[in-house]
């Protein structure tokens, strides 16, 4: 379960204070599927970088799965996002000189999960997400579909128990955003807690939960 209570993160510009989160109170409970939406500036990317532990606030409490990892030092945070947290962005952030098999296969080496563990667990991974005929395949030689189910193949094959997706399907045409977006809804079936940030009203719309941002705050929460 994901519980902010008062989270406020300010930017500084010169002499001016953006509050990009402006006292945020929020609960997500385990498996739940959230779209978060809101024009440009709105806060919803800065509430996402919050909750993956990929930004600090400035004040309030995080509690993921009933503990505080607000304070929590660099090294505890980065640990906590390897058992806990995967990350879908709009461009991928694949490594271009390795395959696609090299690319999943990078978080299980920082496990250091053993190369014969390894070897087993991203063969089943890249059957799972249809890449087996594209595993020696840099991303440069991949479809931007297909370079986005390797994303999302890397991060999730330590199984974390959240999926936060900024704009995952950004960079892609309606029919290729429509098979990820069901992709991603296929792993919230399986228990997996799903948060997608989207400036597409299509998709945020899929959510069985949907938060609209505006100035730094909760605009609306519905289900």
């Amino acid at each position: 379960m994901i519980q902010l209570s008062g989270i406020t993160r300010i930017f500084h510009m010169g002499d001016q204070a953006i509050h990009a989160l402006d006292h945020i109170d929020l609960t997500i409970e385990s498996g739940e599927y959230v779209s978060i939406m809101g024009p440009s500036g709105s806060g919803k990317s800065t509430l996402l970088n919050v909750i993956g532990l990929l930004d600090r606030p400035d004040s309030g409490h995080y509690l993921l799965d009933g503990r505080n990892v607000t304070d929590l030092s660099e090294t505890e945070q980065a640990q906590v996002r390897r058992e806990k947290i995967g990350f879908v962005f709009q461009s991928f952030h694949l490594i271009p000189r390795l395959t696609a098999a090299e690319n999943i296969e990078l978080p299980l080496i920082l496990t250091g999960m053993p190369p014969a563990d390894r070897k087993i667990r991203i063969m089943e991974t890249l059957q799972a997400f249809n890449l087996s005929d594209r595993a020696h395949h840099r991303p440069a030689e991949l479809s931007g579909g297909q370079r986005q189910r390797v994303a999302i193949a890397r991060a999730t094959i330590l199984r974390p128990t959240a999926l936060l997706a900024d704009e995952p399907t950004g960079n892609l045409d309606h029919r290729i955003g429509s098979e990820v977006a069901a992709l991603l809804e296929a792993l919230n079936q399986t228990g997996t807690t799903l948060i997608v940030v989207t400036h597409d009203r299509e998709l945020g719309s899929r959510a069985r939960r949907r938060i609209a941002m505006r100035d730094g705050q909760i605009d609306v929460d519905e289900r």
